[in-house]
């Protein structure tokens, strides 16, 4: 048997430095109308904290898992359903095609930028192309994690490093009460994601990278692919018998496969390249499909020109909003053709040799 190995994690706070973590977040004069309040809700969130306390509602899991009377999480439970609801309803012929548009960027006008995102506006121009083909059109706008009040998207914890069955599908790491780690927004996309037959990611360039925002949500989405249905077959979060699952062989099923994609990415000086192929190859490697070569699109939008001028760039460059139509009307076809079984994927019979 492979052991985890130990060692990294630091001692949990003491009383003392507990009090000063916890009232970082009510400094503001305002608050000392209630201070005595907040000091017998911290004494709960101490109790909470240092007993681990992660999920207040449980129940047993039911038959439908390897160890029935396990205690689920009740919030995980209710994820869990909707997902099932939605990929039923995805796989059902009668319904309305749905394409997912994802806005990237962390810039809106609601937060200190003061100013809606290039990225935003590519996705209304995507969307109104999706629409006129009588495609449904969900907008899944990061950029409200910068201006939404107490919305999250907490980071991966790499759990499928550890043991790909201990990262399970939907994430249960989240929500951690103990750890005051709530109001996690995955919940949500996940169902945005399976409920999608189609999904396009449109983003700016930060540093050669994608956006906080949207690395956040992709390192999130690990548990799409090869992972656990079934947090009881681990107890929960048990390493050892993680690994034991996985060394008698896993089968890495890919959660969202067989869904089309398209890509927008922008810059104004360098990396859109790199940004653009590093996506395309994570979709790939979940299974889905790309729309083709006009799906996938990187440009500069005001090429060093500066920041003040880009929407006015953007105005002036009818051609990139013309392969932003494109974008999605490749997209619109592949879902077409997905749905009617005609969409040609040549390698769809082969078996990997490695599934991981």
């Amino acid at each position: 048997m492979t052991k985890p190995r130990k060692g990294q994690s630091p001692p949990v706070l003491g009383r003392n430095e507990f009090h000063l973590q916890f009232h970082r977040s009510f400094i503001d004069p305002t608050y000392q109308a209630v201070k005595h309040e907040i000091s017998a809700i911290e004494q709960i969130a101490w109790e909470n904290y240092i007993n681990g306390h992660k999920a207040p509602f449980t129940k047993n899991a039911g038959p439908e898992f390897v160890d029935p009377d396990y205690q689920l999480s009740e919030e995980w439970s209710a994820t869990r359903a909707s997902l099932i609801a939605a990929e039923l309803k995805q796989k059902d012929p009668s319904t309305q095609s749905r394409v997912l548009l994802i806005c990237g960027s962390a810039r809106n006008d609601g937060s200190c930028a003061g100013e809606i995102s290039k990225t935003f506006r590519l996705i209304q121009i995507a969307a109104q192309t999706l629409k006129e083909r009588d495609i449904e059109v969900d907008i899944l706008d990061l950029s409200l994690l910068t201006s939404d009040y107490d919305k999250h998207i907490y980071p991966c914890k790499a759990c499928a490093s550890t043991a790909m069955p201990l990262c399970h599908w939907p994430c249960s790491c989240y929500p951690n009460y103990g750890q005051r780690q709530t109001n996690d927004w995955m919940a949500e996309i996940y169902e945005k994601w399976v409920s999608a037959h189609a999904v396009i990611i449109m983003t700016p360039v930060y540093w050669y990278q994608t956006p906080s925002v949207l690395k956040l949500m992709i390192d999130r989405l690990v548990c799409a692919d090869g992972g656990n249905p079934d947090p009881t077959s681990t107890s929960g979060k048990n390493a050892e018998k993680a690994k034991a699952l996985e060394l008698a062989g896993w089968s890495y099923p890919k959660h969202l496969a067989g869904r089309a994609y398209g890509l927008v990415v922008h810059g104004d000086v360098a990396g859109i390249e790199g940004v653009r192929r590093g996506l395309s190859d994570w979709l790939d490697w979940m299974g889905l499909i790309d729309a083709g070569v006009l799906s996938r699109l990187d440009r500069y939008i005001g090429y060093y020109e500066s920041y003040a001028q880009s929407h006015d760039a953007l105005d002036a460059d009818t051609a990139m909003q013309e392969e932003v139509r494109n974008v999605a009307s490749a997209v619109a076809h592949a879902v077409h053709d997905i749905r009617a079984g005609t969409l040609s994927v040549p390698d769809a019979g082969l078996v990997r040799p490695r599934p991981k």
